[in-house]
């Protein structure tokens, strides 16, 4: 049984239409990725999963049915816009929220002080929220989001105001979420993360769904939609290419869909102003089919 299905789900707000037609599924045991550009509709879908906005039309099915209380227990939310008590101090603020999931106070204690050591906040854990630095705060929220052990992890941006070692360390409890079974929903614009970390990605593009499946597998789809070159001289604007971007001493360039890198070559074969010494097709990185769908789109849609 999945433990989310999104089906056709649409969503307005007046005229503003911020969700068109979204699906997709997420399964128990794998890291999700929930993708798309700024105002794409990623937060208003998250929304209506979590209830706080009911779809205009869709289907939405969690933890095998509609959102009641007791499933809402079962579910650990990170938004991107952080909610503790900035004015209180952590740790009975943890412990707070956790008995609002119906953990008993002894046992969230218990849960915490092993989470507080992991994460370098017990020396911290009689502080005020407001007196923590932004990245001890976002510890903390993951701690929040997981401390009464949910069985549906919905993370948006995880990794906000880490360093590289509490990013490391953040991957690695979201993937022993993964292997303990637990279905993980993470929004992030950090697309190396991302596949690092997910198994499947819905990309959301103007409130629609335009890309969705198995990374590998996308990736794979994907190739011929990249080439890299190297060589001397200007590049100039090139017909079909959406993006350019200096990568390992040349130049990684993004194909709108349709042109075929044999196209590319052309062009630079035939200019004066650049001299090819190697050229070659890349296997694309998500950053590539990110931009190649979304402007692709864009440039279709003019």
């Amino acid at each position: 049984m999945s433990s989310v299905t999104v089906s056709h789900v649409a969503k307005s707000f007046g005229q503003v239409q911020a969700v068109r037609d979204v699906s997709f599924s997420v399964e128990p045991g794998e890291i999700f990725g929930l993708l798309g550009p700024n105002g794409a509709g990623k937060t208003t879908t998250i929304r209506m999963m979590m209830d706080i906005f009911k779809p205009d039309r869709g289907e939405i099915s969690v933890l095998g049915g509609r959102l009641d209380e007791p499933r809402k227990d079962r579910i650990g939310y990170m938004p991107e816009e952080r909610g503790l008590y900035r004015d209180l101090k952590l740790e009975p603020t943890l412990i707070y929220l956790a008995t609002l999931k119906g953990v008993p106070e002894s046992v969230a204690r218990q849960r915490l002080e092993v989470w507080l050591k992991r994460f370098d906040l017990w020396d911290h854990r009689a502080k005020k929220v407001e007196a923590l630095s932004k990245g001890m705060q976002q510890k903390a929220q993951v701690i929040a989001t997981l401390l009464h052990e949910p069985d549906l992890i919905v993370i948006d941006e995880p990794f906000s105001a880490l360093d590289p070692i509490n990013t490391r360390l953040i991957q690695e409890v979201i993937e022993e979420q993964r292997a303990a079974g637990k279905a993980v929903i993470m929004s992030t614009h950090v697309m190396h993360q991302v596949e690092e970390l997910c198994n499947r990605i819905v990309l959301i593009d103007k409130g629609s769904t335009v890309l969705y499946g198995e990374v590998r597998e996308i990736k794979r789809n994907a190739a011929g939609n990249a080439v890299r070159v190297e060589g001397y001289g200007e590049l100039g604007a090139l017909h079909g290419v959406l993006d350019t971007r200096p990568r390992n001493g040349g130049w990684q360039m993004t194909l709108a869909p349709g042109t075929a890198p044999q196209d590319v070559l052309r062009q630079l074969a035939a200019t004066d102003t650049f001299h090819v010494q190697r050229f070659e097709i890349a296997e694309p990185s998500l950053d590539d089919i990110f931009v190649a769908v979304v402007q692709g789109k864009e440039t279709a849609d003019a």
